[in-house]
């Protein structure tokens, strides 16, 4: 999905990386995220590289070709890079034991190819397997920042609601208020 130059620079930045990987490992030493995982939009790799230390087994897909070939190059020994949408996953159902994605959902040009993910991401998930993850919410710093970007940001009010609609249950979604919506969700079973 499209990003513009200055959100690219950040994105790709050692700056950005480290601030990742300041945030995400205590969350991630939280969870149990199983034994096999897909990692969906992971862009420049920031959250690539701390899945990395945290899981054995890790799949990511990413839909921008560059992106995708940058992925491989950093990461094609430690993890499985597949180039394609969320949307339409190439993956066999009820494959892995836990879905991530982390500030990529905003990204998603619409609501129906967002829940498309969500459907998608619930077939290709193991029963009581995990669908976690955060994006971004509306800000002054987040609008600027998404100038000439998609910016399709999820609705804390719905997500639940469309997540339970996408099959999934135990469905817990927390707002940092103009800053992050961070969900988990279990698909039943």
């Amino acid at each position: 999905m499209p990003m513009n130059l200055i959100h690219r620079k950040i994105c790709s930045s050692e700056k950005w990386a480290a601030t990742v990987e300041e945030r995400l490992t205590p969350w991630l030493k939280k969870r149990d995220l199983g034994d096999d995982v897909l990692e969906i939009g992971p862009g420049f790799g920031a959250t690539t590289a701390v899945l990395l230390k945290a899981v054995p087994k890790l799949t990511v897909l990413e839909i921008d070709h560059a992106s995708s070939e940058l992925l491989r190059a950093k990461y094609g020994d430690r993890a499985e890079v597949v180039e394609g949408s969320g949307a339409q996953m190439p993956f066999e159902a009820n494959r892995f034991s836990a879905v991530v994605c982390f500030t990529m959902l905003h990204h998603v040009p619409t609501k129906e190819l967002q829940d498309a993910i969500f459907a998608e991401v619930a077939r290709v998930l193991r029963p009581g397997g995990t669908y976690c993850g955060s994006d971004g919410q509306l800000n002054l710093r987040f609008r600027l920042l998404h100038i000439g970007d998609t910016m399709n940001v999820i609705d804390p009010a719905t997500f639940p609601a469309r997540l339970g609609k996408a099959g999934f249950a135990q469905v817990d979604v927390q707002v940092e208020p103009k800053q992050l919506v961070i969900f988990s969700a279990v698909k039943p079973g």
